[in-house]
């Protein structure tokens, strides 16, 4: 690959990125996160419902749409990230889906495959770049090797919380009441027991899936199966509308920003990565 971070035929397409192409972690941050796993988990469960050729289709369309949106852009931007961030929620949910229902793999296999798949990116991204962290995602290389984390944990967690809600018949309510409780344990491992904070953001990160999941099918599935019986395309409305909202006011307002220079000093955060509150001017956690 290119020794400036830019990825072959991309390179050729797209600009060269100027400046960190994610947002920072903030607390919005893991807001718009779950509620985008809800709404991409009742959007792909609505689109199923036109079949793999209509319903599949339109998922990867909207991927490809958030794919040239995204690596369009030179520097973050809420909307193209967010689209981008949706449409990996849809269509994970429809591939890992597709596997378990169309394929016939179990969950506790499909969760095993992108546990697997998900460990590999991590390898692989670490043994290119050195780092994974968020703050050095400034080059094409970088960025390609974390959406490719993103599609792999929105895979996983829609099979993890398949599997817990249906295989070990915890029903959604429940595995959503235990996902929002795992999901505070890196953040304590870190805090207290000084789990690297890199590795505390991306099991925060993997746990948002089935969390958002979990609740999201609780309100659109019929009790048969442990829900309220909303409907998949009311809930996928609602979640839509209410990341709608919050990624404007995240566009307007531009709290989630990186600060210029990539990745930050070396030392400790103010907040949790569950948190993401980092005080500017203050050194943060070792992210490198």
């Amino acid at each position: 690959m290119p020794g400036d971070g830019q990825v072959p035929f991309v390179g050729r397409i797209f600009p060269a990125p100027v400046a960190a192409k994610v947002p920072e972690v903030i607390f919005w941050f893991w807001v718009a996160k779950i509620l985008t796993t809800a709404g991409g988990e009742a959007t792909s469960d609505y689109l199923r419902t036109y079949g793999n050729i209509k319903g599949g289709g339109t998922e990867v369309g909207l991927f490809v749409i958030g794919l040239v949106l995204q690596f369009g852009t030179r520097r973050y931007r809420a909307f193209a990230y967010w689209f981008l961030a949706y449409a990996i929620a849809i269509f994970g949910t429809g591939v890992s889906d597709f596997l378990h229902l169309d394929v016939g793999i179990p969950y506790a296999g499909t969760t095993l495959l992108w546990a697997v798949v998900l460990s590999a990116i991590f390898w692989l991204w670490q043994r290119s770049e050195g780092t994974l962290s968020i703050h050095s995602v400034t080059t094409q290389r970088r960025e390609a090797f974390y959406w490719a984390t993103v599609f792999a944990t929105f895979a996983l967690g829609t099979a993890l919380g398949d599997f817990t809600a249906t295989s070990l018949s915890l029903g959604y309510l429940a595995s959503g009441v235990l996902f929002s409780v795992v999901i505070l344990l890196p953040a304590l491992a870190w805090k207290g027991f000084g789990l690297n904070s890199i590795a505390a953001f991306w099991m925060s990160y993997v746990v948002t899936r089935p969390l958002g999941a979990s609740f999201a099918d609780y309100l659109s599935k019929p009790p048969s199966i442990s829900g309220i019986n909303f409907g998949d395309g009311p809930t996928a409305i609602v979640f839509a509308l209410a990341v709608l909202v919050l990624v404007s006011y995240l566009a307007v307002a531009r709290p989630d920003i990186q600060p210029p220079g990539g990745a930050v000093p070396t030392t400790r955060r103010s907040g949790g990565p569950a948190t993401g509150i980092v005080r500017r001017g203050e050194p943060e956690f070792d992210t490198e």
